[in-house]
């Protein structure tokens, strides 16, 4: 998601940084392209001329022109007003609601719906509340089945009744149970419809009244474009949301359903769900001034930082930086360090967090899918060798590379190529244990780079 409009809101403001003043007419350009960017993003049109207006309002006032690198404080001007335009972080509000506290699942069908309470029922137990899921969509097929086995998948509780009753009843029965199981929060996964109609919104609106809800999050797929505006529009007018949550957000999506949605609802976007994977890795919190980074190609290095303190316990880092600046570290640490960073996700979307990294991305001069097939034969390589043979690459001789190389589909320089890597990277962590490196301020003697 994003990474149209990332690519054009970036040409536009490398025509500002030609010059050394930016001018009347720059900005005027600049805006254009911006306008051209939002609209082709499917931003709503209302939404992008508040946008353009205040951004404008902002770059042609006494600030740009002090002449201090000015097409720099023009792209902060921009990346302020996307975070003012996505509005504040939505954090889950329980505050008077008695336990369990209910969230409501809302949207249409296909909008991902089911698997995203499945995901947030995770959410929740790892934030240490104990969820309880209710199956309350009678209407899509399996959808019933689809949550129990999604529940039993994950390891939590669960009500169902199948099909036959109201969701209404199922849900206010579903509320008891989760209330006699000891949960914490009860998450509902109401019926959709492919469209919005007076039967649903009655329905949903007799939900509410039975259970209270402490929350209820509108789940949209992030692929609909301005269609967006009117689904989120009715939603609200009829049920009432507290948030969203975006889904689909690595798929084809341009950007314009956050914007919109956000902005014509005033409730914040609460979390992003990527992929069919109902795992911790496809469900995020929403951080706007981390989505703003992204949109400006500024990588998100925080939530790159989060991924990766999810898979190391600290005792386990310690272990691993003592190996490495031992000079001890072995193919079969690089194996198990390979297989944490594919854990995270995609390479890809892992790259794209980097500073820079999307630019190339989206240019072809980064190949996804390259680097992807890489990392597949460096593993498949070092998955051929023996333990032994991993913790003491010196007794890899000449048949013991044939073995590996036919173990692994690959040729004998290849594996070559993999351990000559490790090799420098061997020397590289002795320079560092050395303190050969220039001492960088603030680093401790012999980490500079």
């Amino acid at each position: 998601m994003f990474e149209s409009l990332s690519q054009r809101l970036q040409n536009a403001f490398e025509s500002l940084g030609r010059g050394g003043v930016v001018t009347e007419d720059d900005i005027k350009s600049a805006m254009r392209e911006v306008r051209m960017a939002l609209l082709e993003a499917d931003v709503a049109l209302p939404i992008v001329k508040d946008f353009v207006s205040r951004v404008r309002e902002q770059a042609l006032g006494a600030e740009v022109h002090k002449r201090l690198r000015p097409h720099e404080q023009v792209i902060k001007i921009v990346h302020d007003e996307l975070i003012t335009t996505l509005g504040e972080p939505g954090r889950l509000n329980f505050s008077g609601s008695t336990k369990p506290h209910v969230i409501m699942m809302i949207g249409l069908q296909g909008s991902g719906k089911t698997t995203s309470a499945a995901k947030l029922a995770m959410y929740l137990r790892k934030e240490g509340r104990q969820p309880f899921l209710v199956a309350a969509d009678t209407y899509r097929p399996a959808a019933v089945d689809q949550l129990v086995t999604l529940a039993k998948q994950v390891g939590i509780s669960y009500y169902e009744e199948g099909v036959r009753a109201t969701p209404p009843d199922i849900a206010k029965r579903g509320l008891q149970a989760g209330k006699e199981a000891g949960a914490a929060v009860v998450v509902i996964d109401t019926a959709g419809r492919l469209q919005i109609d007076e039967q649903l919104m009655t329905e949903l609106v007799e939900i509410k009244r039975r259970t209270q809800p402490a929350e209820v999050l509108l789940v949209a797929d992030a692929m609909t474009g301005q269609e967006a505006v009117n689904i989120a529009t009715g939603f609200n007018e009829r049920v009432g949301i507290t948030g969203l949550i975006l889904t689909k957000v690595d798929g084809d999506a341009r950007g314009g359903a956050a914007l919109s949605m956000r902005s014509v609802t005033g409730v914040p976007i609460k979390f992003m769900g990527t992929g069919e994977k109902v795992s911790l890795d496809t469900f995020e919190i929403f951080h706007p001034d981390r989505i703003a980074d992204r949109i400006l190609g500024m990588g998100d290095m925080m939530t790159l930082i989060e991924k990766a303190e999810q898979l190391y316990e600290e005792e386990e880092a310690l272990r691993l930086q003592k190996k490495m600046m031992e000079n001890k570290f072995t193919l079969q640490d690089f194996l198990d360090q390979l297989r944490k960073i594919r854990s995270m996700g995609p390479i890809g979307k892992v790259l794209g967090m980097l500073p820079g990294m999307s630019r190339l991305q989206t240019e072809g001069a980064l190949d996804n899918e390259e680097v992807e097939k890489r990392i597949r034969k460096v593993e498949a390589i070092l998955n051929s060798m023996t333990i032994e043979e991993r913790e003491r690459p010196k007794i890899l001789d000449a048949s013991r590379k044939k073995r590996i190389a036919r173990g692994s589909g690959v040729e004998v320089r290849d594996v070559n190529d993999v351990i000559k890597q490790y090799r420098q990277m061997q020397k590289m962590m002795d320079q560092l244990r050395k303190g050969r490196f220039p001492k960088i301020p603030g680093l401790p003697d012999g980490l500079g780079l």
